[in-house]
């Protein structure tokens, strides 16, 4: 299977707790330090051919998927501020990535996923 299979395959099984569709199926959502250990640190059975975080958003990026950046606001007061701030520092291990040919809705779209 190609890269995009792959990972498709990998969302829809339900098999890993790393990583999931997001947004209503739009983008796919991972949580970098479990994905690590989870997927890419693997014993025998590896899905992908990395051990590497780097290596994997490597292809993502060639494959057409870009970064999303999750937006947030911001509290005035204080306590509120440090407490979202502690929030906002959990879920930055967690990578947002989009790509209009890959949506959970549409399944044949992802065939037109070709690396650049």
């Amino acid at each position: 299977l190609c890269f995009p299979q792959k990972l498709w395959k990998m969302l829809e099984s339900g098999q890993f707790q790393s990583i999931w569709w997001s947004e209503g199926g739009k983008c796919v959502a991972i949580n970098k330090d479990l994905f690590t250990e989870e997927v890419l640190g693997r014993e025998g059975q590896q899905v992908f051919h990395t051990q590497k975080i780097r290596s994997f958003m490597r292809q993502l990026n060639a494959y057409g998927f870009t970064k999303m950046q999750q937006n947030f606001q911001r509290s005035a007061s204080l306590p509120e501020f440090l407490s979202e701030e502690a929030a906002i520092s959990a879920h930055s291990q967690i990578l947002y990535y989009y790509n209009p040919n890959f949506n959970r809705a549409r399944p044949w779209l992802s065939e037109t996923c070709k690396r650049r």
